[in-house]
Protein backbone atom coordinates (compact mmCIF):
# COMPACT_ATOMS: atom_id res chain seq x y z
CA UNK A 1 0.00 0.00 0.00
CA UNK A 2 1.35 3.42 -0.91
CA UNK A 3 1.97 5.93 1.85
CA UNK A 4 -0.24 8.97 1.89
CA UNK A 5 1.63 12.26 1.65
CA UNK A 6 1.89 14.04 4.97
CA UNK A 7 -1.09 16.26 5.55
CA UNK A 8 0.28 19.79 5.65
CA UNK A 9 -2.64 20.85 7.83
CA UNK A 10 -1.54 18.42 10.56
CA UNK A 11 1.90 20.04 10.79
CA UNK A 12 2.33 22.89 13.26
CA UNK A 13 2.59 26.37 11.83
CA UNK A 14 6.28 26.42 12.78
CA UNK A 15 7.10 23.22 10.85
CA UNK A 16 10.02 24.97 9.13
CA UNK A 17 11.48 25.91 12.53
CA UNK A 18 11.84 29.12 14.53
CA UNK A 19 14.80 31.39 15.17
CA UNK A 20 16.10 32.40 18.56
CA UNK A 21 19.31 33.87 19.92
CA UNK A 22 19.48 35.00 23.53
CA UNK A 23 20.62 38.61 23.74
CA UNK A 24 21.24 38.43 27.48
CA UNK A 25 18.88 41.33 28.15
CA UNK A 26 17.28 39.70 31.20
CA UNK A 27 13.79 40.77 30.13
CA UNK A 28 12.49 37.20 30.43
CA UNK A 29 13.58 37.22 34.08
CA UNK A 30 11.51 40.17 35.23
CA UNK A 31 9.40 43.10 34.29
CA UNK A 32 6.08 41.88 35.58
CA UNK A 33 4.61 39.52 38.12
CA UNK A 34 4.79 35.86 37.26
CA UNK A 35 5.97 32.46 38.32
CA UNK A 36 9.15 30.44 37.84
CA UNK A 37 7.96 26.97 38.70
CA UNK A 38 10.46 24.68 40.41
CA UNK A 39 10.44 21.04 41.39
CA UNK A 40 12.39 19.35 44.16
CA UNK A 41 15.35 18.40 41.95
CA UNK A 42 15.68 22.02 40.85
CA UNK A 43 15.42 23.27 44.43
CA UNK A 44 18.14 20.81 45.45
CA UNK A 45 20.45 21.95 42.61
CA UNK A 46 19.84 25.64 43.29
CA UNK A 47 20.38 25.14 47.03
CA UNK A 48 23.72 23.44 46.35
CA UNK A 49 24.66 26.30 44.01
CA UNK A 50 24.17 28.89 46.76
CA UNK A 51 25.61 26.60 49.48
CA UNK A 52 22.40 26.17 51.46
CA UNK A 53 20.36 23.20 52.59
CA UNK A 54 17.28 22.61 50.43
CA UNK A 55 15.10 23.42 53.44
CA UNK A 56 16.81 26.76 54.11
CA UNK A 57 16.81 27.57 50.39
CA UNK A 58 13.10 26.87 50.10
CA UNK A 59 12.31 29.03 53.12
CA UNK A 60 14.32 31.95 51.74
CA UNK A 61 13.73 31.73 47.96
CA UNK A 62 10.55 29.75 47.25
CA UNK A 63 6.84 30.52 47.53
CA UNK A 64 4.18 27.85 47.81
CA UNK A 65 1.43 28.51 45.22
CA UNK A 66 -1.32 25.95 45.78
CA UNK A 67 0.39 22.58 45.28
CA UNK A 68 3.20 24.11 43.20
CA UNK A 69 6.33 26.02 44.12
CA UNK A 70 7.77 29.13 42.47
CA UNK A 71 10.92 31.17 42.94
CA UNK A 72 10.32 34.42 44.77
CA UNK A 73 10.47 37.78 43.06
CA UNK A 74 12.02 41.05 44.11
CA UNK A 75 9.76 44.07 44.69
CA UNK A 76 10.21 45.13 41.05
CA UNK A 77 9.10 41.62 39.96
CA UNK A 78 12.57 40.54 38.81
CA UNK A 79 13.50 36.98 39.65
CA UNK A 80 15.32 36.81 42.95
CA UNK A 81 18.37 35.46 41.08
CA UNK A 82 18.56 38.18 38.43
CA UNK A 83 21.41 40.61 39.06
CA UNK A 84 19.81 44.05 38.76
CA UNK A 85 22.97 45.72 37.44
CA UNK A 86 24.28 43.18 34.93
CA UNK A 87 20.83 41.74 34.08
CA UNK A 88 22.43 38.28 34.27
CA UNK A 89 21.23 35.19 36.09
CA UNK A 90 23.35 34.47 39.14
CA UNK A 91 22.47 30.74 39.07
CA UNK A 92 22.54 30.28 35.30
CA UNK A 93 24.12 26.81 35.28
CA UNK A 94 21.38 25.51 37.59
CA UNK A 95 18.50 27.57 36.22
CA UNK A 96 15.12 25.79 36.29
CA UNK A 97 13.75 23.95 33.26
CA UNK A 98 11.25 26.76 32.74
CA UNK A 99 14.16 29.14 32.11
CA UNK A 100 16.10 26.59 30.04
CA UNK A 101 13.23 26.10 27.60
CA UNK A 102 12.43 29.77 26.89
CA UNK A 103 11.08 30.80 24.36
CA UNK A 104 9.77 27.43 23.20
CA UNK A 105 6.93 27.22 25.70
CA UNK A 106 3.63 25.83 24.45
CA UNK A 107 2.02 29.20 25.20
CA UNK A 108 4.53 30.98 22.91
CA UNK A 109 4.27 28.55 19.99
CA UNK A 110 0.54 27.84 20.09
CA UNK A 111 -0.20 30.27 17.25
CA UNK A 112 1.69 32.68 15.01
CA UNK A 113 0.11 35.52 17.01
CA UNK A 114 1.47 34.06 20.25
CA UNK A 115 4.95 33.86 18.70
CA UNK A 116 4.61 37.44 17.50
CA UNK A 117 3.79 38.51 21.07
CA UNK A 118 6.89 36.63 22.30
CA UNK A 119 8.95 38.49 19.67
CA UNK A 120 7.64 41.81 20.95
CA UNK A 121 8.63 40.87 24.51
CA UNK A 122 12.00 39.29 23.67
CA UNK A 123 14.55 40.79 21.29
CA UNK A 124 16.06 37.34 20.65
CA UNK A 125 12.87 35.71 19.36
CA UNK A 126 12.80 35.58 15.59
CA UNK A 127 16.56 36.15 15.27
CA UNK A 128 19.67 34.00 15.27
CA UNK A 129 19.87 30.22 15.14
CA UNK A 130 17.10 28.30 13.40
CA UNK A 131 15.71 25.59 15.68
CA UNK A 132 14.06 22.53 14.15
CA UNK A 133 10.48 21.51 14.78
CA UNK A 134 11.81 18.51 16.71
CA UNK A 135 13.86 20.65 19.07
CA UNK A 136 11.00 23.12 19.55
CA UNK A 137 8.53 20.36 20.39
CA UNK A 138 11.04 18.66 22.69
CA UNK A 139 11.53 21.93 24.60
CA UNK A 140 7.79 22.67 24.73
CA UNK A 141 7.13 19.22 26.22
CA UNK A 142 9.49 19.80 29.17
CA UNK A 143 7.12 22.11 31.03
CA UNK A 144 3.68 23.49 30.19
CA UNK A 145 3.50 27.26 30.43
Amino acid sequence: MAKRPADAASEPWYADGLCFACTGCGDCCGGGPGYVWVNQAEIDALAARVAMSPEAFEKKYVNQIGVRRSLKEKRNYDCVFLDGETRRCTVYEQRPRQCRTWPFWDSNIRTPDAWEAAQEACPGCGHGKLYSIETIQEQAAVIRI
